[in-house]
């Protein structure tokens, strides 16, 4: 495997998707902006954005891969049986949860949302759009389970673009239903109809390595207990960053407007985490596995220590421009229509805090996966829930003094301890060590991102009048910023070899 040319083609997908994503952020700051319509939206948008992420991202694969690819190793045969049984129990616990949630919805909105129900319009609404986009959770998850079997294989491209169904059809959705009063219904429905789509797409895919035919007849032998055994620690320990916002979403639901802020902010750092800790994560687990299980030492070690440093190479400077430039980024982005600059404010001083632990939600992913990748999903889980406790501990703590801004920093704070704890663990028990060559590197680095950050910092302050509320070309302005910038820091880091073009071609 080429872990640069893979990780550039998933990436390539994940920011076809992002782009597509922010157009239709944009279209949802334009129409819905940060007020009572657009909190009950993004509560009903969250659970199955959640659960996609949860699935899609990482957490399906840290418990299916090693277990697949071990069966796989073994025999055709017996990595189609597994693969089979995996998928009849997938659908029959889909299937019943979604019937149970929808029965029970008032109470599940009340769980996700308990600072709606004082609000009965915002309640009542938040309930009839979750009720709509749950089945969402259905076919996202089952097209995750396919994309697994994709990555096992070491196909990741199919798998990387079918998120793109879900913001095509959103953006089909508002050019032609626009300022209709009942534009969040059909944005809603859309949402289930773009589940739908994603599965058919990967279906065409998956054929060639399996096909699935669901029946009530399957055997649950060990294996299949072993899998599920994994599956619950892995959605907890792999997802925690999402559960951490989603933990920060409940508790926004107190405040108005707060639980847009944190979407909007969210939507704009997870740009580099889906790239810099999702994509390397996804990439390296099935190898990680192959390299395990061969106790091929020098090709596993090779790996992690790489995928460390172009996890760094790749969050570092996001984390610092958007420390750097928040409110001009969030301005930029989504400072129109209904979006005003209260809404601006308050999203950039969410970004600012949830970018200082960027590099944490990428460690994460890479260190996960070192850990994953020997079929160990409960140690990461351990250090999760200690994550999560703490998250929940700080913001339910200080929420009343310091109201919304207090959920993006208790995040940093246990995503932070959380990526030590992992690097300890690994280190500790021999799963990783450092090369000697990862330290100069890391430093070199740096010294490219002090740089071409400082040569950031002053092109805002120079052109800070185009960051304007009211400016119309301040969208134009930060991207020719950003891309002057990264072109900038990319051929610095050639220069003093921080980023090594021969890289490219190496196969770990």
């Amino acid at each position: 495997m080429n872990l640069i040319k893979s990780t550039g083609t998933f990436s390539l997908f994940v920011i076809l998707s992002r782009v597509l994503g922010y157009i239709r952020d944009f279209f949802i700051a334009i129409y819905l902006g940060s007020g009572p319509i657009a909190d009950a939206f993004f509560v009903a948008f969250r659970i199955p954005n959640t659960f996609r992420r949860l699935f899609a991202e990482g957490t399906f694969n840290a418990a299916f891969v090693p277990s697949y690819t071990a069966e796989l190793i073994s025999s055709k045969a017996k990595a189609q049986r597994f693969a089979s049984s995996i998928f009849n129990l997938l659908v029959l616990v889909l299937l019943s949860l979604t019937i149970l949630v929808e029965i029970f919805m008032p109470s599940f909105v009340k769980l996700i949302a308990p600072g709606f129900s004082d609000i009965d319009n915002k309640y009542k609404l938040a309930i009839d759009l979750t009720r709509i986009t749950f089945p969402f959770l259905i076919f996202i998850s089952l097209a995750s389970f396919f994309s697994a079997i994709l990555n096992s294989h070491n196909k990741f491209a199919a798998a990387a673009a079918a998120p793109l169904f879900l913001n095509i059809i959103l953006i089909i959705c508002f050019l032609i239903i626009k300022t209709d009063k009942d534009l969040v219904y059909y944005l809603s429905f859309a949402i289930t109809l773009a589940g739908i789509v994603q599965f058919i797409f990967l279906f065409f895919f998956i054929k060639k390595y399996f096909f699935p035919s669901f029946s009530f007849t399957f055997q649950v032998d060990k294996k299949i207990k072993i899998f599920f055994g994994k599956l619950l620690p892995s959605i907890f320990s792999s997802g925690v960053t999402q559960i951490n916002i989603l933990v920060g979403t409940i508790i926004a639901s107190f405040q108005a407007s707060a639980v847009s802020y944190l979407y909007y902010a969210d939507r704009i750092y997870q740009i580099n985490l889906a790239i810099a800790g999702i994509a390397i994560g996804t990439i390296i687990l099935p190898n990680l596995s192959r390299y395990v299980k061969s106790k091929n030492k020098k090709k596993l070690e090779n790996l992690q220590n790489k995928s460390l440093e172009l996890s760094l190479f790749l969050s570092l400077p996001a984390t610092f421009a958007l420390i750097i430039a928040s409110e001009e980024i969030v301005s930029a982005l989504f400072g129109y229509g209904s979006f005003n600059e209260e809404s601006i404010k308050n999203s950039a001083l969410v970004l600012f805090y949830f970018s200082i632990g960027l590099p944490a939600f990428s460690m994460i992913k890479i260190f996960s996966s070192f850990i994953f990748a020997r079929n160990d999903t409960k140690t990461p889980f351990y250090f999760s829930l200690i994550s999560v406790i703490i998250n929940i501990v700080i913001s339910l703590s200080l929420f009343s003094k310091f109201g919304f801004i207090i959920i993006p920093i208790a995040t940093t704070i246990s995503s932070w301890l959380n990526g030590f704890l992992l690097m300890i663990f690994v280190l500790n028990k021999n799963y990783f060590s450092f090369k000697n060559s990862f330290f100069m590197q890391l430093f070199k680095i740096l010294i490219a991102n002090f740089v071409c950050l400082g040569l950031f910092r002053i092109l805002i302050s120079n052109f800070n009048e185009y960051f304007t509320y009211l400016n119309n070309y301040k969208f134009l302005a930060i991207v020719l910023l950003v891309l002057f910038t990264f072109t900038s820091y990319l051929l610095f880091s050639i220069l003093i070899k921080a980023f090594k073009i021969s890289d490219i071609k190496l196969k770990y």
